[in-house]
């Protein structure tokens, strides 16, 4: 698996992350370590988690069980100085509020930390852009765990592009490390305008450019929009169902039939070599899940790439004029 830089920061990680949001209640310990074997077999080092992962559906047991399950792993194989460890701040949980405030980043920083079973983490990032929080407040509270050693780099999740903006303006003010990159929802399919997921960003035009001029690194997650790509298809979710999407399906499937490769990996493909690139957070629960993401890695789909950009641009022909209901 190869790597690249995060941002400007030097920081080197692979081309796909391992995304651990279902470690603890959806997939038990065993199969996590598993999984996090397999990774690592296959040249991995990225793993993402965050501070709210692992509570059940329910609601009912604690949040934390991701990072807790990654901890021991660490522990029992000695690896730490072989992962980049990234974990995340600002959402709620059981006994903690929403927000990020200075308290509430380096409180739950430690916490993370405790809980990891380290003493830094290599990326730490912003789950949410606080609005009722001073960004300068934020920015100035990660800095400080920068400062003590707690921390590496850091990162933004669920910002809009001009936000971003801000914080680097910020941090230009006032000498700080910037953002050195942005993970948002992002896929093939793209959700139609105006679309809302909670507390959730996706990656628009602007988006885009942005990343384009700054340089920062995209990261993608919720690639697969929990299986609306697979074999066994559960359906596309509301906010994506319109005639562009439909176009785009019919499109990877066409191409999936030409080529061999899956529509899973050709997801997987257009994403890491679209513009700008993204590096995607895989989270399978299975060996075979695994493989297919990986397997990507030894395809080669750069003859459909101008295809699948042009998927919906309306001169594909008569065939795609039908209503398509999911």
């Amino acid at each position: 698996m190869k790597q690249r830089e995060l941002g400007k920061s030097g920081l080197m990680v692979s081309e796909m992350g391992l995304g651990t949001m279902s470690f603890g209640p959806k997939i038990d310990e065993k199969e996590s370590f598993k999984r996090m074997d397999e990774y690592v077999a296959a040249g991995g080092n990225f793993f993402d988690t965050a501070n709210i992962y692992g509570r059940s559906p329910s609601g009912n047991s604690d949040a934390g069980d991701s990072e807790r399950i990654i901890g021991r792993w660490l522990k029992e194989t000695g690896k730490r100085g072989e992962i980049v460890l990234a974990s995340k701040v600002g959402f709620p949980y059981p006994g903690i509020e929403y927000g990020t405030t200075k308290k509430q980043i380096k409180e739950e920083c430690v916490k993370t930390l405790q809980k990891l079973g380290t003493d830094y983490l290599d990326l730490y990032y912003l789950h949410t852009d606080d609005f009722d929080t001073p960004m300068e407040e934020s920015l100035g509270a990660l800095q400080e765990l920068i400062k003590e050693g707690k921390v590496r780099h850091i990162g933004a999740s669920n910002f809009s592009a001009w936000r971003l903006e801000r914080s680097l303006a910020i941090c230009r003010e006032n000498g700080w490390e910037p953002f050195c990159c942005v993970q948002q929802r992002h896929s093939y399919l793209r959700p139609k305008q105006e679309s809302v997921f909670g507390q959730q960003k996706y990656v628009e035009l602007e988006m885009k450019e942005f990343i384009k001029d700054t340089g920062m690194t995209l990261i993608a997650y919720c690639p697969l929009i929990k299986g609306a790509y697979g074999k066994k298809n559960v359906g596309v979710p509301g906010q994506y169902i319109s005639e562009d999407s439909r176009i785009r399906l019919k499109v990877l499937e066409e191409i999936s039939k030409e080529s061999g490769i899956s529509p899973i990996q050709l997801v997987y493909y257009w994403l890491m070599n679209s513009s700008p690139s993204a590096i995607p957070l895989i989270a399978p629960s299975t060996w075979e899940q695994f493989q297919e993401a990986v397997g990507t890695l030894d395809v080669n789909a750069s003859k459909y790439m101008q295809r699948m950009d042009e998927a919906a641009d309306g001169n594909l022909g008569p065939d795609f004029r039908t209503p398509m209901y999911f």
